[in-house]
Order: C-alpha cells, then structure tokens, then sequence
C-alpha cells in the first residue's frame, strides 16, 4: 500500500485504499513541495506568501498526512492576527522579495510583532474557515491535540477573530459581518461586486504594477479597470489605519459565502469550547443568530439562493439592495446547519437547475451559467473552483444528498488529477485555468480522498 511520510516521528499514514492511491501520494508531494517552513504557500510562483482562507483548507488536507503539520499551518497564521481580533488575508514571508506580489508589504504597511521582529501582512481580511478546520484538525487525533494544548491555545484567538467580524465589521447592524473590498470575499473577482465598483474611482495606472499577470494569462485575471479600483479601495483603508470606525467604506456588502463560512465555524467553535471543558452554549446561540440574520437579510426564495447586499446602494426608497447577479456564495450556506427544509430543497433545485447544472458540468461553476457576466475562463466569473466544491459537497452530505455528494467527490477528484491539481477550471470543458499545483486543490483532494476511506 503507498504511504505518506509525515513529520510526527509515528509510523507513517497509509493512503487511501481505494483507486485514488496515486492521486493521494501526488497531492502529498504536491503540499510537502509548497510548504514553507511554517506554512504551506498556496503556490510557488502567483502566491508566494501565506493566505488566510487558503491554510484553513490546506490545515483540513495536511491533517491527514500530519495533524501536528496542520496544527502548525492554523497556528502560524494566528501568530499574525491583529490586536482587534481580525486575521488579516496575507501574511508575507520575509524571505520573499517585496517586489514578487503586489500589493506587497510596502504598499499595506501593516504589522503585528512577532518573536522575531515585525510580521508583515495585509490590512483586510479572509472568509473565516479557520474553526471548522481547527475542529477537524483536532479530530483526526484528539488525545495529542488535547496534549499538546491545539485548542486551548487557538480557541481564545478563534473568539477574538469572531468577535471582530460581528463587532466592528457588522457595518450594517443586522448580526451580519460585511466584506469591505472584494477580495474580502475570496471571490474576488465575481460579478457580484460590478455594481458596488462601478462607484469606485480606479488609482492611477501608473501608481502600481501588477505582478498577477507575469505568472498568469490575462484572460483568466481581472481587467485593468477593476484592478485599479481594488487597489484604490486598498489604499483608502490603508490611509485611515484600518480603522473600520473612521473609514467610510464605498464598498460594504454582506456576503453569504462569508457569513454561512461563519455561522458554520461558530458550531465549531462550540465543538471546541467543549472540548476544553468550556460551555458550547454562546457559540451556539451566536450562529442561530447568524443564520437567522442570513436567511432574513440574504435570502431570495424567487432565485432559491441567498444573495449579496450591498449596503451603499442608493435605492429608491434610500435603503440597501440585494444584488441580482447569481453566484455560487449564495449556494455555499448549505453548510450551515438546521436550515429550514424549504429552503435546503430551494438551494438544492438550483444547485441542480439550469444555473449551476450539477452534474451535467465540471464541478460547481463560480458564477450562475445562464447569467449575462458568465465567462468560463475569467478568474471567478464562471469557472469552477476545488475549494467551493468541498463546501458544498459537506452540505450535500449534511443535508442527505448523498448521491449528489458522491457524484460530486468524483468529479473533483478526476479533476484535480487531470488537471494536475490546477488552481480551477472550465466547467464545460473542464480544461485547468490559473495556476497549477495548487495547495488547495491538493488538500481537498486528500481530504475527499480520506472520506471515501472511511
């Protein structure tokens, strides 16, 4: 049987003993390749740094090869968060140039200190998975997590995080975090956010250079327009020191992706809080509270999906507005558990209608297929990606859809091995878009793999 090394000085872990085997030991290689000495890159040439959302799915893969790996990956990323509980989106490693990802360190300006001197990172922030993947990181070995003190270190910076989302960034008082720059959502360049951008004012050209573009092709990337407007956005919050108290904030919008992400991490955070003899109960009571705000505030039940509102839209009647485009963060809160059963098998039609063809496409597509924006190539306009699928494949199952989960797995799995474990891809061709080699891919892609083990 193929085995896997991992670095717990314990026998080494099998792989899966099912015909993914050969998929397992290349998406091994694929995370041992791209780690860097305290976390995992999520590429060696795009995203040379550490991303927020990208090592909460990766801490859920490498779990599988070594727990105390992926322990490490969560607990190098809290080694940064700031002072007011956010957890910013990059952390930079020093030994990368400054100049090989813009905005790199010199642009953000922004720190925390760490123990050997200034950890630089980014000023905004990520979807928070990091609960859920603590939660499964501790399950694969529960006896050393708890000897070694995972969650009683982690669950205090874990409840500080939430803490933050709900407190300073619940920019429109309805018990629902707001993203304040697309890239907030990890999905940054969706057509959700045409609408809200089209009031931003693009930086001048001339003040940046992007560095997306030598590694990618810029068919796949954002337009030149758009990028100047999250730079300019970027820049605003900067200049107010990232004070979401004294920034105005154009662009503030409520996300499903990232608050289903946070209901859903807040039942994991009650799973911890037990753990570690503390009482479940307000974690518990808090993502009630998150869904209940969810399904009022984002919930279309004419699309059967929920939706992005944007709270700078000036509509008739001066208030908020949903946002019409159709995107797969409105299918993602299928993770957050007791949904009401009408609206499980409204999510379910759609994830199943003409708009996202489970099934009868590659994967999940990031963008309603039908929708005017669609393009299939174009970074989040269309394509379908790894990590999105495993949400949603956990919502599949949780929800009892287990035969739409199964055909799901599979397909994520054949793709990510024909693909070479690329960043995401056409979902009619089902060809590999972006970069290849991909963390999260891979990490997925050990974890379903894992799931079909059991």
């Amino acid at each position: 049987m193929p085995r896997t090394p991992n670095d717990r000085g314990k026998p080494w872990i099998a792989a899966a003993p099912d015909s993914w085997g050969r998929l397992h030991r290349v998406a091994a290689w694929v995370l041992l390749g791209n780690w860097a000495g305290g976390s995992t890159v999520p590429s060696r040439t795009l995203y040379p740094h550490q991303w927020s959302w990208d090592s909460a799915f990766i801490a859920i893969g490498l779990r599988h090869l070594s727990p105390r790996r992926a322990g490490r990956e969560l607990e190098t990323l809290f080694a940064a968060q700031w002072a007011d509980g956010r957890v910013p989106h990059i952390v930079f490693n020093d030994s990368v140039p400054a100049d090989a990802y813009f905005p790199g360190p010199d642009f953000w300006q922004a720190g925390v200190p760490g123990e050997a001197g200034l950890i630089n990172t980014s000023g905004i922030i990520q979807p928070p998975v990091h609960a859920l993947a603590a939660w499964e990181v501790h399950r694969t070995d529960p006896n050393d997590s708890l000897d070694r003190g995972f969650l009683h270190r982690l669950y205090p910076r874990l409840a500080a995080w939430h803490d933050y989302l709900l407190g300073p960034r619940d920019l429109g008082g309805s018990g629902l975090a707001s993203i304040v720059h697309p890239w907030e959502s990890g999905m940054d360049n969706s057509p959700c956010w045409d609408s809200p951008l089209a009031r931003i004012a693009p930086a001048d050209p001339g003040s940046y250079e992007r560095r997306d573009l030598t590694h990618s092709d810029a068919a796949d990337r954002p337009t030149d327009l758009d990028y100047g407007r999250y730079v300019r956005l970027c820049t605003d919050y900067r200049d107010h020191d990232y004070d979401d108290a004294r920034t105005e904030h154009a662009f503030a919008v409520e996300d499903p992706c990232l608050n289903g992400l946070l209901a859903a991490s807040e039942y994991a955070l009650a799973d911890i809080a037990a753990a570690i003899g503390k009482d479940p109960g307000f974690h518990r009571a808090r993502a009630q509270a998150i869904t209940a705000a969810l399904l009022e505030r984002l919930y279309d039940p004419e699309s059967g999906l929920f939706r992005c509102r944007d709270l700078r839209a000036d509509g008739a009647d001066g208030s908020d507005a949903l946002i019409g485009e159709g995107s797969v963060a409105g299918l993602v809160p299928l993770i957050v558990a007791d949904l009401p059963e009408p609206v499980v098998r409204s999510l379910l039609d759609t994830l199943r209608g003409d708009n996202f063809a489970l099934g009868r496409v590659h994967m999940v597509p990031s963008y309603d297929l039908t929708g005017s924006a669609f393009d299939p190539a174009r970074y989040w306009r269309g394509p379908s990606w790894f990590n999105v699928g495993w949400l949603l494949h956990r919502g599949l199952r949780s929800y009892g859809a287990t035969l739409d989960a199964k055909r799901l797995r599979e397909d994520l799995l054949e793709a990510a091995g024909r693909t070479g474990f690329a960043e995401y891809v056409d979902p009619h061709t089902g060809d590999g878009r972006g970069i290849r080699s991909f963390s999260w891919t891979a990490a997925t892609a050990l974890d379903l793999i894992a799931e079909g083990a059991d």
